[in-house]
């Protein structure tokens, strides 16, 4: 699914706002260990951001590129900016950025992704961020995850993939160690019975 087929007004899929973990036999590395967060999901396919992956860049890097500071500039940002968030969204258009944030920041170019969360990929909400306008909760991302129709549903069944309602806790959680760990114990899972099982498959 291509982002741009992301609106606010589509029909919400029942993977929408669900968090789908990796099964230990995952064979794409993409998702090895990977919690995804689903932005949408319908019949066209599935588009969502990969919440547990590391990234190089840092914010001001970003600010630089898109010439919204200068070097000087970028020494003076405060330490919550400077230290603000980027992740690995996943393996689709890794150039692009993706703003998952709390819903008490809305642009016209903001879509509601669930009742709390909405999804910008502006520069809009880049400056605010900046300037310390931005929301309360958020994460960069860059690239995403895609599947096209019926692709998704095809891991599933092929039990390539667990699902649950997503944490908005885990979500923005800064720390990416364990949240592969963390996301498992919200449907009452320790990988080492994941993997015992997965080995009887």
């Amino acid at each position: 699914m291509a982002f741009s087929t992301l609106k606010p007004d589509r029909e919400r899929g029942f993977l929408d706002g669900q968090f789908l973990i990796a099964m230990p036999g995952m064979s794409d590395g993409n998702f090895s260990r990977a919690v995804v967060y689903i932005c949408a999901h319908s019949a066209a396919g599935a588009m969502g951001f990969i919440i547990n992956r590391s990234q190089p860049v840092k914010f001001a890097d970003i600010l630089l590129h898109l010439n919204l500071i200068d070097q000087n500039d970028a020494i003076m940002l405060p330490h919550e900016t400077r230290d603000f968030p980027i992740q690995c969204g996943g393996p689709v258009e890794t150039g692009r950025g993706f703003v998952l944030h709390s819903d008490d920041y809305l642009s016209d170019s903001s879509i509601p992704v669930s009742d709390d969360i909405s999804l910008t990929a502006t520069l809009d909400i880049v400056r605010a961020i900046s300037d310390g306008r931005g929301p309360r909760k958020a994460t960069m991302l860059l690239g995403y995850a895609g599947w096209g129709p019926g692709q998704l549903e095809a891991e599933i069944a092929r039990n390539g993939w667990l699902n649950c309602p997503a944490s908005e806790d885990l979500i923005f959680d800064r720390s990416l160690d364990g949240k592969y760990e963390r996301a498992l114990a919200l449907i009452g899972i320790s990988p080492a019975t994941l993997s015992a099982e997965a080995g009887h498959a």
